[in-house]
């Protein structure tokens, strides 16, 4: 990577250094495509919603097609992480990114002709959903590979502003309008235009070489190799070694279970009959909310991005992860809108900047060739639990009131983060293992 090679310009300080990568010409190929592509994916979720309502589907087959896309990631996903330790991470997003393009592609073409039927819809889900599972960790492990370690908190930091903003605002705003003014085809068309935008941006990064634990053995002593399966589980039980022997990964992990656990139910399943049933407002107060979480987020990632590592950066991830569920005890005493829009407002800040840090610890405390693998159980963490905390917010709410559910919400991620923070001993961890860089 000829960019690397040439000292770049001193270090930007303040709001600027969260723009720091840039100046790198690799990361400002990779993240020019992860902005066209985030908004891309974005105008791609509320354009499959709009084409779904425009063959007659109602609630009933929404569901199915999100559920088929939630099950494709979950299938493969550690799978990726495997794979994302052995190919070259570019070829991985190439194959990826080609992959989602050809199923927007299809549905595009099949809507025109208006011969798109739920069942294709289902499947498009589904291969865009396995598709993710090997793209994330992929791309997570290719960053150390792009920019110093120093640009790495930026790097996350940036990207935290990118998926709230762009792949979560501006995307379905386009879609939004496109399908009003047009049609669900049209978006469906813009949403394959941006993507075939990133996957020709993709194509100009550089290819870097895996990083292997141990080189390959070669000439006539070699042993000859053992079934891709049987590998493939070797190498999923050695990244669940490496999680289960590093205390601050495992406690990190199992809070993160917890916290999904308690926290996704009530955010994605209840605060819209709470508004609708208790506060007497619409989809558009609904809007809005969701709103308050996304620019949060943005603001979060970019205060994080915009700092120094902090010194106590494990006690501060957790601490803020868990405090920042308590705005949920707002949400379920709210009496007005305006109230909730607050305390998503808070909730998506204080989730989002520890997140960058999660991100940034992984890519500079993990061995490289381990990495994809960590990355895809930290993603398989993240949404296997979804799905059942969904199915029983309902019936918990139910059983005991918002009032409580929300409660639980607000105080359990706290009371884990303290236990996690000094059963695995995690300020004796950070000291010894600093990551804060000066400059």
């Amino acid at each position: 990577m000829t960019d690397q090679l040439v000292p770049p310009a001193p270090a930007p300080r303040g709001w600027l250094r969260a723009f720091r990568p840039f100046r790198h010409a690799s990361y400002r190929r990779l993240g020019s495509a992860l902005v066209l592509t985030s908004f891309g994916g974005g105008v791609w979720v509320v354009a499959l919603v709009w084409e779904v309502i425009r063959i007659g589907g109602g609630a009933s087959a929404l569901s199915l097609v999100t559920t088929a896309g939630a099950v494709g990631v979950l299938i493969p996903a550690l799978l990726g992480g495997v794979v994302a330790d052995r190919v070259p991470q570019k070829l991985i997003l190439l194959a990826t990114t080609s992959v989602e393009l050809a199923g927007m592609v299809l549905v595009a073409v099949l809507s025109y002709a208006d011969l798109t039927r739920l069942w294709h819809l289902a499947v498009v889900a589904a291969v865009a959903g396995m598709a993710m599972a090997f793209y994330y960790p992929a791309y997570s492990a290719w960053l150390p590979a792009l920019v110093p370690e120093e640009d790495l908190l930026a790097v996350n930091g940036f990207e935290g502003m990118v998926r709230p903003t762009i792949g979560q605002a501006l995307g379905p705003a386009v879609a939004g309008g496109v399908v009003g003014a047009a049609s669900s085809s049209a978006a469906i068309t813009v949403a394959a235009v941006a993507y075939l935008g990133g996957l020709l941006v993709l194509t100009r990064v550089p290819l870097t070489a895996i990083r292997r634990e141990r080189p390959a053995a070669t000439g006539d002593d070699a042993e000859p190799p053992p079934a891709a399966l049987a590998t493939a589980l070797a190498d999923i039980r050695e990244g669940f070694a490496y999680m289960v022997r590093t205390p601050w990964l495992l406690a990190s992990l199992l809070f993160a279970s917890v916290m999904i656990l308690v926290i996704m139910g009530p955010l994605e399943v209840l605060v819209p009959f709470l508004i609708k049933d208790d506060l007497g407002g619409g989809p558009g107060d609904h809007a809005l909310v969701m709103a308050g979480f996304g620019i949060g987020g943005a603001v979060g990632s970019l205060v994080t991005a915009s700092r120094p590592m902090p010194r106590r950066y494990l006690t501060w991830m957790m601490l803020m992860w868990g405090a920042g569920c308590l705005p949920f005890l707002v949400v379920g005493f709210a009496t007005a809108v305006w109230q909730v829009v607050a305390a998503a407002t808070v909730v998506g800040a204080l989730f989002a900047a520890p997140m960058v840090l999660w991100g940034t610890l992984l890519q500079r405390r993990v061995p490289p060739e381990l990495l994809g693998r960590v990355a895809s159980l930290d993603f398989f963490v993240s949404i296997s639990l979804m799905p059942v905390s969904m199915a029983l917010a309902g019936p918990v709410a139910e059983l005991i009131g918002l009032e409580a559910t929300f409660t639980i919400a607000a105080v359990v991620p706290v009371v884990v983060a303290v236990v996690a923070v000094v059963a695995a001993r995690l300020p004796a961890d950070e000291l010894a293992h600093p990551l804060r860089d000066e400059g």
